[in-house]
């Protein structure tokens, strides 16, 4: 297995879309590594392909998987494997990762990534589904925190020290959501600095921007919603500075997948965080 954290640059990266595809060869910008989501590039041939295979040629690539179900009671797909497998085999990325969550049950596919108890025995099952992954991939995988709108009663692992067992158990590395932090934060009322402490920051090999939502729910308290559709807040971007304040340089993902804004836009989100980091020591 290789070590993720050096294969993408500490330096900014975008969630790549195919609209910005001329931009990204003619001007990048502070672009420096782009991040593709697993599923939609498990076709054969066409246009989409190509122009991957073109771009993969100019920037490191990040894999990011969304229907693994890594963290359901079900047995990994097999058929979704292999071709995740086979997508990682002609790309060879420079890094890949997945959620710590489930969204399949008794053969459907739910469209959305559901949260899980952080118990003994999902922690077992989480483990073993992420020791098949890495042995079939041959390669390392990135876990990612999610972001939550509820927390389980019998959980007995607080979510830093439940991911850094994992990562413990399994050399999985972790990939950090700056935003899933701030989120989940704010709908269950704990101190996102204080998670950050407690996160294995050693472990991590990406960390993501992204945008929110701001409602509020039935009791009128504050409820945000991971949306990835509206530019970083500054209380991410101030939560993002406090993470390589302990961390260090990290390769940053801006991810904008809905309402997606024009190239100049997403470019200057990855100026702001290339300013970020800028200003921290390796």
């Amino acid at each position: 297995m290789f070590d993720q954290t050096n294969h993408l640059p500490a330096a900014p990266g975008i969630g790549y879309k195919p609209q910005h595809y001329s931009d990204l060869v003619t001007d990048p910008g502070p672009v420096r590594w782009l991040e593709i989501h697993a599923e939609n590039y498990m076709g054969a041939g066409g246009r989409p392909l190509a122009q991957l295979r073109a771009l993969a040629e100019r920037f490191p690539m990040s894999v990011h998987g969304v229907g693994l179900s890594i963290g359901g009671e079900a047995p990994l797909d097999r058929e979704h494997l292999a071709r995740l497998k086979h997508l990682l085999g002609w790309l060879q990325p420079a890094s890949f990762s997945e959620h710590l969550a489930w969204s399949t049950h008794d053969g459907a596919f739910l469209n959305d990534l559901l949260p899980l108890p952080y118990t003994a025995q999902t922690l077992g099952q989480v483990c073993d589904h992420i020791d098949q992954v890495q042995s079939t991939l041959g390669c390392q995988m990135l876990l990612e925190n999610p972001s939550s709108y509820l927390a389980f009663t019998q959980s007995t692992w607080e979510e830093p020290e439940f991911l850094r067992e994992i990562a413990r158990r399994t050399g999985c590395g972790l990939l950090l959501d700056v935003n899933n932090v701030f989120v989940s934060a704010t709908n269950l009322g704990f101190s996102p600095q204080g998670y950050i402490d407690a996160f294995a920051l050693e472990k991590v090999g990406e960390v993501h921007l992204a945008g929110h939502e701001a409602d509020t729910d039935d009791h009128g308290a504050p409820l945000l919603i991971d949306s990835h559709g509206k530019p970083v807040a500054d209380p991410v971007w101030a939560l993002f500075d406090y993470t390589l304040a302990r961390s260090g340089p990290r390769p940053a993902l801006i991810e904008w997948d809905n309402d997606v804004p024009d190239w100049p836009v997403l470019a200057a989100e990855a100026q702001r965080a290339a300013t970020a980091l800028s200003t921290v020591q390796p």
